[in-house]
């Protein structure tokens, strides 16, 4: 492992060379095929000093590197400008936090990258961000994240005094204490976010750049599921008998959040929000403590990483083009772009999980896992499964037809825009097949 850290170390300094700005999407792309070509199906691999892969982060660590390489793709408005080398550097540090946040094996250590993750974000929101409002958005994010993850701090202080470590497999909790249960949730909940902790997220995507929403829906959203999945391992006693309550708040808030999808004006609002309705089912799996439900979140966690970021990256080329978010400005885009139509199809598909996408298979694991939970969630589910299909069709129907307010059509987009959505797509697609790679 530590390898890979060194080569991202040692890629600080080509950052500021006249061709870094390829060469670092090489780089991204070199170290996810060296990732993907050490898979075994132990507990814990790729050992070197504080760092390990075990099957959990393997997928995470590749999405990663993947989201890394595609954030750089879809910047080239940046490319020439006189801040891109400040720019990469950005983005090597969030993708090195994040890296670091899926490899330690210490508690306190994947604390500190947690934490340390917020400020290259902020950085991107605030530095290449939109609107006036960044200011605000940046705000609410920082504080949220703070706010919420200081009683982890001193949950992790308290199980050094216990156990006189802070390696995950060394730590294992008895005692039903539920403010010790709260503390350590409450961080993870924010960042996911489930419902009523999820304020600053809309804001969040809507003043980030187009890099900065496609790391925050790709993979900060899964360091939330990830930590979930660590922490119950540590203490299942308190996660057996407490997980009720936000399994209760995921099944009514999801509903809301969908609704809420529906009376959106801004695109990336509503694939904002779409994420908070997909992270609030993710949770539910988490929190059945099934394996079903485990491995239905997990593989969510992969699908909604692609999908999600994929479609921001369509949000950014209609608002490249146009100047604007708002749905009454993006209508008849299939007039303006025509070629574009089918890939956004295809996106709104698998975001409402249907097949053949790795979508659907964590839709229906997190399913069986949620009804084997409590039987009566089926008629929520089900509804939930319906409103995702009416907010994914209407951010379809609503923005590719209608009237358009220009009168002819022309073919406006690059090869690297097709590129960058294709390498979306096919990975949820090709993730089917490897299916039993996630059973280990």
């Amino acid at each position: 492992m530590m390898k890979y850290l060194i080569m991202m170390v040692f890629l600080t300094p080509c950052l500021f060379l006249s061709i870094s700005w390829y060469f670092y999407q090489f780089m991204m792309l070199l170290i996810m095929i060296f990732v993907l070509m050490t898979f075994n199906s132990s507990f814990f691999f790729n050992l070197s000093y504080f760092l390990g892969i075990d099957s959990l982060s393997y997928w995470l660590i590749i999405l990663t590197f993947f989201i890394g390489f595609l954030m750089i793709k879809s910047s080239s408005s940046i490319q020439f400008n006189s801040s891109n080398n400040f720019f990469l550097f950005v983005n090597l540090l969030l993708v090195f936090c994040l890296f670091m946040i899926f490899t330690v094996l210490s508690v306190f250590k994947m604390y500190l990258f947690f934490e340390f993750s917020l400020i290259p974000l902020m950085i991107l929101i605030l530095g290449w961000g939109y609107q006036p409002e960044r200011l605000i958005s940046g705000l609410y994010l920082f504080f949220y994240t703070l706010f919420a993850s200081l009683p982890l701090l001193l949950v992790i202080m308290n199980f050094y005094l216990i156990f006189n470590s802070l390696f995950f497999d060394l730590i294992n909790y008895m005692n039903l204490n539920f403010l010790v249960y709260f503390s350590m949730i409450f961080a993870f909940l924010v960042k996911l976010p489930m419902f009523m902790f999820h304020f600053w997220l809309p804001k969040a995507h809507v003043q980030a750049p187009v890099s900065g929403s496609m790391i925050l829906a790709g993979l900060l959203l899964k360091v939330g599921g990830y930590g979930i999945i660590r922490f119950s391992f540590m203490y299942e006693l308190g996660f057996n008998c407490y997980s009720y309550i936000w399994f209760s708040f995921c099944l009514f808030g999801t509903i809301l959040v969908s609704l809420i999808c529906l009376i959106q004006g801004d695109v990336k609002c509503l694939i904002a929000y779409s994420s908070v309705s997909h992270m609030g089912m993710c949770l539910m799996g988490l929190l059945t403590l099934s394996k079903c439900g485990l491995l239905g979140s997990y593989l969510m966690m992969i699908g909604h990483g692609l999908c999600s970021s994929g479609l921001f990256c369509l949000a950014n080329m209609t608002y490249e083009r146009l100047s604007s978010r708002s749905f009454f400005v993006n209508k008849g885009l299939i007039s303006f772009m025509p070629n574009l139509c089918m890939i956004m199809f295809i996106l709104c598909f698998y975001n409402m999980s249907c097949p053949p996408s790795i979508n659907f298979v964590s839709e229906v694991f997190i399913m069986i896992g949620c009804i084997s939970y409590w039987s009566n969630s089926v008629y929520y589910l089900l509804f939930i499964s319906f409103l995702s299909a009416c907010f994914s069709f209407y951010l379809f129907s609503f923005s590719y037809h209608g009237q358009y307010f220009m009168m002819y059509s022309y073919m406006i987009n690059m090869v690297r825009e097709y590129l960058l959505l294709i390498m979306h797509i096919i990975p949820m697609f090709l993730l089917i097949f490897l299916i039993d790679l996630f059973f280990y």
